[in-house]
């Protein structure tokens, strides 16, 4: 089935339901946006888009990127869509390993590709072209496509590399959606989604289950996060929902800290996306009270391998809540998670290994790239490449990135538990821990650090306050203060980055 089914089903029902809005302003009803991405559907028809072709989206987050996405699928195409934070120069790429026949792009985004020279033809949404489109005949309904189709090929972020194409099926979208609704959160016609993250990526895919619900949907005039427009948005739609990074729920919760507000409006903040710490979510709960969820997933099982449940992330009276809250919940519906050894091996509860997945959500393969397929993708296993356990009662916590696991006199040390305990110290804004080269040890820990307003970086201090929270050996053999931490468009700190800044400091 055509995930584009559910739009038109929406708009058969209720044609006149509020659908779409650019802040507090409505854009277009159900009727509305289904007429608009009928028609873009049969315009792409018309220009040679057959099923199965890839269109590239190159848009920030305003209305008629729902008209882009789903008048690709209205007619039978895969969408691409691409970070609007990109390099015109990195879209380009991605436009060209896609071979993508059409790319629909923002004005300034389309002047990026233009000066790339990037291939297939470009559509800018202020355009002839695009005007044109919206007065084109319509399809007459979502093609025909299989579960198995392709749907969004979505690229990865590149931190360690080039991006590879993650394959998407519309089964895929399928089963996230339902897992959304049964895992993550309920969904009422009465609620919107607000798109403070980039709709290139998970609050894109999260507008699926807003369709399918009749739900509203709000793009900030901003075109991104800030937060008091947020807090304002959510006054006004009341019943609101949004997808954020841990960073960005940080600088929400700083700032109602700041501005004195409780987020009225708010329902559900689902966050994910990287690390979030104990000390933030705590934070975060005791400002906005039990409106959070957490998820983890991958572009290779979309939003869909583990989800932290509301009442988990508030929950305070459970002997082992914080522990809990440390993890990233227990396994989606649609899905199986295990820990795996080095050969793939299923290992007991508790113990540490590589995170596995395997179900429905999880993709096919990579575009193009049948050497990283089967690196990724193990006897019916996804390698997810994080390390983590789970408990005997099915909760994951995520240690670290494979690749980031420092091996110290043969001991690995997970970053991540070294950043917890110096977060908790008052001087640390930020943290970042890696492993650098060294002849005794093998490796040996670095912490980045971002020294918190009117603080300096104290190693002592810093030593001492790690001694009193994890193994002597696990403490910084060195501390480097930074400004801020280096991160890509996504908010995801560049560990790649921090170990050049230890080569060059060793050259």
């Amino acid at each position: 089935m055509n995930i584009a089914q559910w739009l038109a089903r929406v708009a058969a029902v209720s044609p006149r339901r509020p659908a779409v809005f650019l802040g507090r302003e409505r854009a277009c009803d159900y009727a509305g946006l289904h007429g608009r991405a009928a028609r873009l559907a049969g315009w792409l028809s018309a220009q040679g888009v057959a099923p199965g072709d890839r269109v590239a989206i190159f848009m920030t987050n305003v209305p008629d990127y729902l008209t882009a996405l789903f008048g690709i699928w209205y007619a039978g195409g895969a969408a691409v869509p691409i970070n609007a934070k990109l390099h015109g120069r990195e879209a380009a790429w991605i436009i060209g390993d896609a071979g993508a026949a059409v790319t629909l792009a923002s004005p300034e985004q389309a002047a990026a590709l233009r000066a790339a020279a990037a291939t297939g033809r470009l559509v800018e949404t202020d355009g002839a072209d695009w005007a044109v489109a919206m007065d084109h005949a319509p399809s007459d309904g979502p093609a025909a496509r299989a579960p198995g189709d392709l749907a969004w090929l979505f690229y990865t972020s590149g931190t360690t590399g080039t991006p590879k194409g993650v394959m998407i099926t519309h089964r895929m979208l399928q089963g996230m959606t339902l897992s959304y609704l049964s895992d993550v959160d309920t969904v009422t016609a009465g609620d919107a989604t607000l798109y403070a993250a980039p709709m290139s990526h998970g609050a894109g895919l999260y507008s699926l289950p807003h369709v399918l619900m009749g739900a509203r949907h709000v793009c900030p005039p901003s075109g991104g996060f800030d937060p008091a427009e947020i807090l304002d948005l959510a006054r006004r739609h009341e019943r609101l929902h949004m997808f954020a990074a841990p960073t960005m729920v940080n600088r929400l919760t700083a700032h109602a800290r700041d501005a004195g507000e409780t987020g009225a409006g708010l329902r559900t903040i689902v966050y994910g996306g990287g690390p979030m710490y104990l000390a933030d979510i705590e934070a975060a709960v005791d400002r906005f009270g039990p409106v959070f969820v957490q998820i983890f997933g991958q572009g290779e099982c979309p939003m869909c391998i583990t989800a932290l449940s509301r009442h988990d992330v508030a929950d305070r009276t459970h002997p082992r809540w914080r522990e809990r809250l440390g993890s990233v919940g227990r396994a989606q519906s649609l899905v199986e998670v295990a820990i795996g050894d080095e050969a793939g091996r299923v290992l007991p509860p508790g113990e540490t290994g590589e995170i596995m997945v395997r179900g429905d959500p999880v993709m096919p393969g990579y575009w193009q790239n049948p050497q990283a397929t089967r690196k990724a993708l193990r006897d019916g296993w996804l390698m997810t490449g994080d390390v983590g356990r789970i408990d005997a009662d099915g909760y994951v916590t995520l240690h670290d990135r494979s690749k980031d696991v420092i091996i110290s006199g043969g001991t690995n040390v997970y970053p991540r538990e070294v950043e917890e305990a110096l977060l908790s110290h008052p001087s640390v804004a930020e943290v970042s821990v890696v492993g650098r080269p060294d002849a005794e040890w093998g490796e040996v820990v670095v912490a980045f650090v971002v020294p918190a307003s009117g603080s300096k970086l104290d190693e002592a201090a810093l030593d001492a306050h790690c001694l009193d929270r994890i193994a002597r050996f696990k403490r910084p053999k060195a501390y480097v203060a930074l400004g801020a931490l280096p991160k890509n468009n996504y908010g995801k700190v560049l560990k790649t980055e921090l170990r050049k800044i230890l080569e060059g400091a060793n050259g």
